[in-house]
């Protein structure tokens, strides 16, 4: 299974080389006149919170402000995987206004970090842990692939094509994300840090940050780490400045088209997640479309990535400030 999603990235990656060359630029800007609809989940979230989106967005905002050690911080981690800052500003933007509130000190965020070191708690469903898990023999061919993260991203592929919400073995399986079903062991809307961070994501992005940060490769057996990761600002910025990276790559390799200089495009994945498999049905998309004699069609913003554009002026002049 995973040597078959790797030759169909190849052959959409040689429709793209083949017909557009080098890749094409997204220029700057929202490609829709109004923001489109919000998820439900998302409003009743927000509105259970008796807030509303205006004020969770000024709220994550006064944070980055009045935090010039955090600025300093996002501007670091974007350097060291070459990406603009505000890519990470407008994710961090982004989860904050539509996910959760904001923490109203970054100190909050060191201290539930340290809080997941002391807890018992273990990745598993169901009675099964995760390690034994994945033993089935559904995930053998995963264990060829080279690299955390196209090992994990195998196994989420497994996991959603073989067990999700199908009976196997005589047992039932969630219809629901791998991240949700084996990696939230508390409760659901459980918070991730500055970065929102899954700590699937995060075990995908382990070896790459290991190799630009050197920080220590995270282990699903440790899943007290794994969370004192993604929820320790100081670690976990590197994580979410190399999630951008790989969708940034993504885009240019498999769907021909430049997005760096677009964070609300780069914040849309950050938000939907499997930048890959929208690059590649992007990318089929548009082969069609050339065939057809159309225009290829741009990559565009979610409700999520529409907001980052729409107050880019504003988060620019922000993460410019000393």
């Amino acid at each position: 299974m995973a040597l078959r999603h790797s030759i169909l990235l190849g052959i959409f990656m040689g429709m793209t080389a083949a017909s557009s060359g080098a890749a094409e630029l997204v220029p700057p800007g929202n490609r829709s006149a109004e923001q489109p609809p919000v998820p439900g989940a998302s409003t009743r979230r927000t509105g259970a919170g008796r807030t509303t989106f205006e004020a969770k967005y000024a709220k994550v905002y006064q944070l980055l402000k009045n935090d010039a050690a955090l600025r300093v911080k996002i501007r670091e981690a974007a350097a060291a995987y070459g990406i603009a800052p505000i890519h990470i500003l407008g994710a961090i933007v982004g989860e904050h206004t539509y996910n959760v509130d904001a923490y109203d000190h970054l100190q909050t965020y060191y201290v539930k970090a340290v809080s997941y070191l002391k807890s018992s708690f273990s990745f598993s469903h169901a009675g099964e842990s995760l390690e034994a898990f994945l033993e089935r023999p559904q995930f053998a061919g995963c264990e060829e692939e080279k690299g955390s993260y196209e090992v994990w991203s195998c196994r989420e592929k497994v996991w959603d094509t073989v067990f999700r919400g199908r009976r196997i073995d005589g047992q039932r399986f969630p219809d629901d994300r791998f991240s949700a079903v084996f990696f939230q062991p508390f409760y659901a809307g459980q918070t991730f840090g500055i970065g929102q961070l899954n700590p699937l994501t995060a075990l995908q992005m382990t070896d790459f940050v290991n190799e630009v940060s050197g920080l220590e490769k995270l282990d699903y057996r440790d899943p007290q780490r794994v969370y004192r990761t993604i929820m320790n600002p100081d670690i976990t910025l590197a994580y979410v400045a190399a999630t951008l990276r790989k969708s940034i790559d993504a885009y240019a390799d498999i769907a021909g088209f430049d997005i760096s200089r677009n964070p609300g495009i780069t914040a849309t994945l950050y938000n939907l997640g499997n930048a890959e498999t929208r690059a590649a049905k992007l990318a089929a998309e548009n082969h069609l479309r050339r065939k057809q004699g159309r225009a290829p069609r741009l990559p565009t913003e979610n409700y999520y990535g529409w907001l980052v554009n729409e107050k880019l002026e504003e988060l620019e002049a922000l993460i410019a400030e000393s």
